[in-house]
């Protein structure tokens, strides 16, 4: 069997960042409080468990709608299915954060004009990031770019 730093039979199978999890495993109770690794590793999957469930109910009321593709609305259908209704309020709320901050970090970021560029355009941005990270890991000093041919136009 080969080494894993996922927690999961083999690649085949569904599974969760073990260090992470365990991070968010230590997060959420008191300090004073240890956990056996046998039990972090029975949470983990039982958190594989959980998603696997839902992911499959979400599945099923997307098929039933003749969709192709899960959406917000699939999954908390799902849990509504499943019996998770009470849960229904804080997952919705969670992902109108993370949509309102990825809207944010969209905003705020370079990339917020990235589906209006030219391909030139485009190739002119990455080539000046490039620069930009070239000039950031040589610790401030420039290094000369190796000139490019210029494009060809046809």
């Amino acid at each position: 069997m080969e080494s894993m730093d996922i927690v999961g039979k083999s690649k085949e199978d569904a599974s969760l960042p073990k260090a992470t999890m365990t991070k968010i495993i230590k997060e959420m109770l008191p300090p004073d409080v240890r956990v056996a690794r046998d039990a972090q590793d029975l949470l983990i999957e039982c958190c594989v468990e959980f998603i696997n469930l839902i992911s499959s109910e979400s599945n099923e009321v997307c098929n039933k709608e003749e969709r192709r593709t899960i959406a917000p609305e699939h999954v908390l259908k799902a849990l509504e299915v499943l019996g998770f209704g009470d849960y229904i309020e804080e997952v919705y709320a969670a992902y109108e954060q993370h949509r309102l901050e990825t809207m944010d970090t969209v905003r705020a970021g370079k990339w917020n004009n990235v589906a209006e560029m030219t391909e030139e355009e485009a190739l002119a941005e990455q080539q000046r990031m490039f620069a930009e990270a070239r000039t950031r890991m040589n610790n401030g000093i420039v290094v000369p770019k190796q000139s490019d041919p210029e494009p060809e136009h046809k």
